[in-house]
């Protein structure tokens, strides 16, 4: 959570740090510190204590809110990859593409789609439709706060929220591999012969699959984080819901350690938040012109 507050503050505050790509992690790291300071609680108490005491309205909106958050990071990823294949595989037409327009339709979509999807599905139930009978015969129970999918939405709702954006993220990024390969092979081949010019233009591309490669590493993170949690729901429904409460909560809290993780992947591949993280950790965001 710390960490994750760190990112938005550097980002905030630093107006060199003010890029799209930059706007779109800032948007990431707000999504989760919202999971670590909402949601996770609620979390812990229902692990540790195996019941839920705040009622049930309470339940629907930590569950939508849950819900709404790591399908909304998922959003992010694909944005996120989107603006690293224009800026890799087009740089030319990179900034008249990715314009401050289109970061706000990004934004907006990452935030606005995900929290219809969630509140929209637990408040109107479509998650239970079709095993209503099941789940009050054997899931519904005094003092919890399940969160239960038919074996229809089950499937529909993983498929969109998070396995159809990891395929097309994957491929976004197997096409910037492929991409930032020839062109590597391309500038070795003109800085042999154009040193000062190729040299400038070598360092610019290597910056940007630099950037690419790091936000690779945290998509890899994100799934390597996400993946057991939804192959188990999308498989649970279709088992007779017979997997041990225990093995859900383990695989769920799995999935929360992503938002912890992407602060240290930052730390450890981008020179700018190790320095704003000096800044901050020193005081000197507080001096005159520090944003500058």
């Amino acid at each position: 959570m710390s960490g994750n507050l760190l990112v938005i503050t550097s980002i905030a505050h630093f107006k060199q740090l003010h890029t799209s790509t930059n706007y779109l992690i800032l948007s990431l790291a707000v999504c989760d510190f919202l999971l670590g300071v909402f949601v996770m609680p609620c979390s812990a108490v229902r692990t540790v204590l195996g019941c839920w005491y705040l009622g049930d309205f309470m339940c629907k909106i930590h569950s939508s809110t849950d819900i709404m958050v790591c399908t909304s990071s998922i959003f992010h990823l694909s944005f996120i990859s989107i603006d690293r294949y224009f800026a890799v595989c087009n740089p030319l037409m990179y900034r008249s593409i990715i314009n401050s327009v289109t970061i706000t339709i990004m934004l907006t979509t990452s935030w606005l789609v995900p929290a219809i999807f969630a509140y929209g599905m637990i408040f109107s139930e479509i998650n239970m439709r079709g095993a209503e009978d099941f789940f009050e015969a054997h899931v519904k129970c005094l003092g919890g706060c399940p969160v239960f999918f038919s074996q229809v939405s089950a499937a529909v709702s993983t498929t969109l929220s998070f396995f159809l954006p990891s395929i097309i993220i994957l491929c976004i990024y197997l096409k910037i591999y492929t991409v930032a390969r020839r062109q590597a092979r391309a500038i070795k081949q003109m800085t042999k012969q154009f040193d000062s010019d190729a040299a400038n233009e070598s360092r610019v591309s290597r910056q940007e699959r630099k950037g690419a490669k790091t936000l690779a590493i945290v998509v890899g993170v994100y799934l390597f984080c996400w993946t057991p949690f939804f192959v188990c729901y999308i498989i649970d429904p279709f088992l007779n819901y017979s997997t041990p409460p225990v093995l859900f909560d383990a695989l769920f809290w799995f999935g929360y350690l992503n938002s912890a993780f992407n602060p240290v992947v930052y730390a450890f591949f981008y020179s700018w938040f190790r320095k704003a993280f000096k800044m901050i950790i020193c005081g000197e965001i507080f001096h005159n012109n520090s944003s500058k």
